[in-house]
């Protein structure tokens, strides 16, 4: 939703994009906006130099540039964040002159995570400023996101780690796919950069498609060449941004899986395939079918119950030849009156909606967005991979039993990740190319 008329904080504008021409995209956007909207301020971290410990940061205004060099000693992005980033935006906002705060992110930054930590995060120190996380002073006011109209669509369905394709530390787990897919998912506005081919319509059409399902509200500009990306364009962009964007907001794992009105039809072959059932799945049968998402598959995400695992909502998430699996907390069966005391209003009345008597809340709800591969067939390996109907009597009467089954997601809960990416605490479970971890 828009800010409210009095809300007077910095208003800042996220651009992100991945290498090449996405990449220039952003810079050209970025630089448009600052010489062509008064009290514009451009901020970038450069994190190419990131495994040396080293993050080129520019600020740069109308009338002025400055650049410098950090110096991380832990050498990570959260570290960028919170040693960085954060504090200037604070000092940033504090000036009179800033009207208005343009991030261009690295290709390694992930929008998301830094508006949570722009939400969240605590910062502390800054001369005059109560200590607190930086969006007392800043709001964000949109997220565009700039692809290469090109190679995007190849991008989020390849198995390329960031490291691979140079983008990132070599401990680095994330993909390419995790990355682009990312990026265009948490988008307000996306900018397709790239001029169309005499042979490459189909194409064009299928990553529209894409797009309309990934991000259906999301106002889409298509410009043949970065450089056409003029202040008044971007601008023009962004005043069609609709007011109930998310804006920068992080949706928790129980959100709805389906925002705005994206079209439930097949066009060029991409297609949402809904997958919901009210029974577990039996993590055993369900590791080997996870091999469905990987291949003709743009994206997966969702919730899911599995039968060793009755108190835990587990949570799905995918990207091309990537695929993550962790918690998202507990089912509202599992809880004690004082936890549920404590849970979402919203979250109760829906699941009130859908109560089992002996089961509760507990249900599995997947979205699947499908660009070349068979839905029926991603249908029939996760429905095989549910329990039977003897083994779901076990589930109900005998949960010790269903405890003694193996689990190869058994170990993601135990010491869940927790950083200031803001990220669900998850864990890869099998590797970009399908190999058990």
């Amino acid at each position: 939703m828009r800010p409210p008329e009095t809300d007077r904080r910095t208003p800042v504008v996220v651009l992100a994009g991945f290498a090449g021409p996405a990449a220039a995209g952003v810079d050209h956007a970025a630089a448009a906006l600052c010489d062509g909207v008064p009290g514009t301020v451009v901020v970038r971290h450069d994190l190419g130099q990131l495994h040396e410990g080293i993050v080129h940061r520019t600020v740069r205004g109308a009338t002025y540039e400055t650049s410098d060099v950090l110096e991380l000693a832990h050498g990570c992005v959260s570290c960028t964040l919170r040693i960085d980033l954060l504090p200037l935006l604070r000092t940033l906002a504090a000036r009179d002159s800033v009207e208005r705060i343009v991030l261009a992110l690295d290709p390694a930054f992930e929008a998301e995570a830094v508006c949570h930590a722009i939400e969240h995060v605590v910062v502390e120190g800054i001369l005059g400023r109560v200590d607190g996380p930086a969006a007392r002073d800043v709001r964000i006011e949109a997220v565009l996101t700039v692809l290469d109209a090109d190679a995007w669509l190849a991008d989020a369905t390849g198995e390329e780690t960031m490291a691979e394709r140079g983008l990132a530390r070599a401990d680095d787990e994330r993909t390419v796919a995790q990355v682009a897919v990312g990026q265009v998912e948490f988008a307000d506005a996306v900018i397709g950069v790239g001029p169309v081919a005499p042979d490459a319509t189909v194409e064009r059409g299928k990553l529209g498609a894409v797009l309309a399902r990934l991000v259906p509200d999301a106002p889409v500009d298509w410009a043949d060449d970065p450089r056409a990306l003029t202040a008044a364009r971007v601008e023009a962009l962004l005043a069609r941004v609709p007011a109930g964007s998310r804006r920068g907001r992080v949706f928790d794992a129980h959100a709805p899986l389906l925002r705005g009105q994206p079209p439930l039809t097949s066009d060029y072959g991409v297609s949402l395939l809904e997958f919901a059932a009210s029974r577990p799945f039996h993590p055993g049968r369900l590791h080997e079918a996870l091999d469905v998402l990987f291949d003709g598959v743009v994206t997966a995400r969702g919730r899911m119950w599995l039968a060793t695992q009755p108190d835990e909502v587990t949570w799905l998430e995918s990207a091309g030849g990537g695929l993550r699996v962790g918690g998202a907390g507990r089912w509202l069966a599992a809880m004690s009156e004082d936890e549920l005391a404590q849970a979402d209003p919203d979250r109760r009345a829906m699941a009130a909606l859908r109560w089992d008597e002996r089961f509760g809340d507990r249900d599995i709800s997947l979205v699947v967005l499908v660009h070349d591969a068979d839905p029926n067939e991603i249908r029939e390996a996760l429905h095989w991979a549910l329990v039977e109907d003897e083994e779901l009597r076990l589930v109900e009467r005998a949960p010790e039993r269903v405890a003694q089954w193996e689990d190869p997601f058994g170990d993601w809960h135990a010491d869940p990740c927790a950083d200031a990416s803001g990220a669900l605490p998850i864990e890869d479970v099998k590797s970009p190319r399908g190999e058990a971890k």
